[in-house]
């Protein structure tokens, strides 16, 4: 992967996908929200290249559509043929404070389902038509079963894991690459303060393995890979039993 664009780059998983890929020479172009964090971001993986790297920048909000479309145009001015177009941006809030906000949960579930799956429509058709490429999306472990403590959230990425799985099936023999990145708790700092469950993960290694799994041309990967088996138990598990469990 030599030219990459990123959604999300200015913080968490994004940030150190970006770093790495700069370190190893790739050309990138970041789309975020804030012209300022995109500007140190961008001189931060100048840096770890050696200062030669050629990082691009443009206003992409997922949460702004009209954006979206002038963003890629931008990134694909920027880098000419794209090899991978990473989407790590999104939102999360608790179940708790998700129940007793209504106007939170509409925003989260329009950002993470609707408006993500908008924005990766436009990717798809700029790959495509350039003659294929790899689209990586952030989805979660929390989308594999409805579970109590994220009714919610859980939704959100069961919808964003299901439309990821339909394009992987429908344009894989057409040059689209679509990989969904599951991600079980990983230490961000959107899980800052949180209770840190079993199998934590640090984004260093996480992004580590969403490289391989680009490198490998892979449909799905958990992130740590303990999760995958976590969550094969998960979805086995009878309904009865869902409902006296705490997980």
């Amino acid at each position: 992967m030599k030219r990459i664009v990123l959604l999300g780059a200015t913080r968490g998983m994004g940030r150190e996908l970006g770093r790495q890929f700069a370190g190893e020479g790739a050309e990138l172009f970041l789309l975020g929200r804030s012209l300022e964090e995109l500007a140190k971001t961008a001189t931060d993986f100048k840096e770890r290249a050696g200062g030669d790297a050629k990082v691009g920048s443009a206003y992409c909000d997922l949460e702004d559509p009209a954006s979206f479309a002038p963003a890629l145009q931008a990134a694909q001015d920027g880098l000419g043929t794209i090899d991978a177009i990473i989407v790590t941006a999104g939102l999360f809030a608790t179940q708790e404070k998700l129940e007793a906000d209504l106007d939170l949960t509409q925003r989260l579930l329009t950002v993470n389902f609707a408006l993500t799956v908008t924005f990766c429509e436009q990717a798809r058709s700029l790959l495509l038509a350039q003659g294929g490429g790899a689209l990586c999306v952030f989805s979660s472990v929390a989308g594999d079963r409805g579970r109590k403590p994220v009714v919610l959230y859980g939704a959100s990425k069961a919808g964003l894991s299901a439309y990821l799985e339909g394009l992987d099936h429908k344009y894989r023999d057409q040059g689209l690459i679509t990989l969904c990145v599951k991600p079980g708790f990983v230490r961000t700092g959107m899980t800052t303060g949180l209770k840190e469950p079993p199998f934590a993960g640090d984004p260093e290694a996480v992004a580590a393995d969403v490289r391989r799994a680009l490198e490998k041309k892979k449909a799905v990967v958990y992130a740590p890979g303990m999760w995958r088996w976590v969550m094969f138990i998960i979805r086995r598990l009878p309904r009865f039993v869902m409902r006296k469990v705490g997980f």
